[in-house]
């Protein structure tokens, strides 16, 4: 699932690979999905960007987004996968599959559930709203808008659910909270009325430190990029250490 490590990679790689190239197509899914979801029918997104330019690629909250030179924009969030391939002859089950004129293309699918969605200016679903005005977690200014957030919220609201519901911070979700909150040493069942200010401090000073070093190495050792690797950070408290124990004293987890 797409979180910020993964969403300021992906927005990256992309940036990097696709900028510039022109759209020769758009086809909409081979297999439907139920739970992913488009901005109007999707069978008019070639209409509205085929023969139009990428200009950039950003990443914000929990979307990326890829826009063009006509002013329409597509962004995706946590849910969906993309992929940039250069032989579409063998595909097979997709969501989108968007066509470039030098032959290659972006491949959409979605796990469990993700809107892929084409939008003018104008867009006002609540989410991409929040996500695109939120302050990055990486920011200066952040710690000012973490204590802000923190005031505003009830004292018996857990830590899990401050930091991760809401979208109170766009780009923090249960996969990168887990290791938030190791490092913080604070269960995800605590209130936030409990924490101490050190406590607090230590948090705050965690969230920083985790994200920065899951965004320099790529992602987490979960998600994939564009190109189908897995990213370098290698995470304590997921899917993939489930088996292994507790890292600090060796219980199970």
């Amino acid at each position: 699932m797409l979180e910020y490590p993964e969403v300021v990679t992906v927005a990256k790689q992309l940036d990097e690979n696709i900028a510039g190239k022109s759209v020769e197509s758009v086809l909409p899914a081979t297999k439907p999905h139920k739970f992913c979801w488009f901005n109007g029918d999707v069978k008019n997104y070639c209409e509205k960007i085929a023969g139009n330019k990428v200009t950039k690629v950003k990443g914000f909250g929990m979307f990326v987004e890829i826009c063009f030179d006509n002013g329409q924009a597509l962004c995706f969030d946590d849910g969906v996968n993309v992929r940039l391939i250069n032989d579409t002859s063998n595909l097979k089950d997709y969501q989108l599959l968007l066509k470039f004129c030098d032959g290659t293309a972006l491949v959409f699918s979605v796990a469990m559930y993700g809107g892929i969605l084409l939008h003018d200016e104008n867009y006002q679903y609540e989410y991409y709203v929040k996500s695109s005005q939120a302050i990055s977690l990486l920011d200066n200014s952040f710690k000012k808008r973490f204590y802000e957030v923190l005031k505003d919220s009830k004292p018996n609201l857990s830590v899990k659910a401050f930091l991760a519901t809401e979208q109170r911070f766009p780009g923090i979700g249960n996969g990168v909270l887990q290791d938030i909150l190791f490092c913080a040493k604070i269960n995800p069942k605590r209130k936030i009325s409990s924490l101490t200010d050190l406590e607090t401090e230590d948090l705050l000073y965690c969230i920083k430190a985790v994200i920065a070093d899951m965004v320099k190495k790529g992602g987490r050792d979960t998600e994939k990029d564009i190109f189908g690797n897995y990213g370098k950070y290698k995470t304590i408290m997921s899917k993939n250490t489930l088996n292994d124990g507790c890292p600090d004293c060796g219980s199970q987890i």
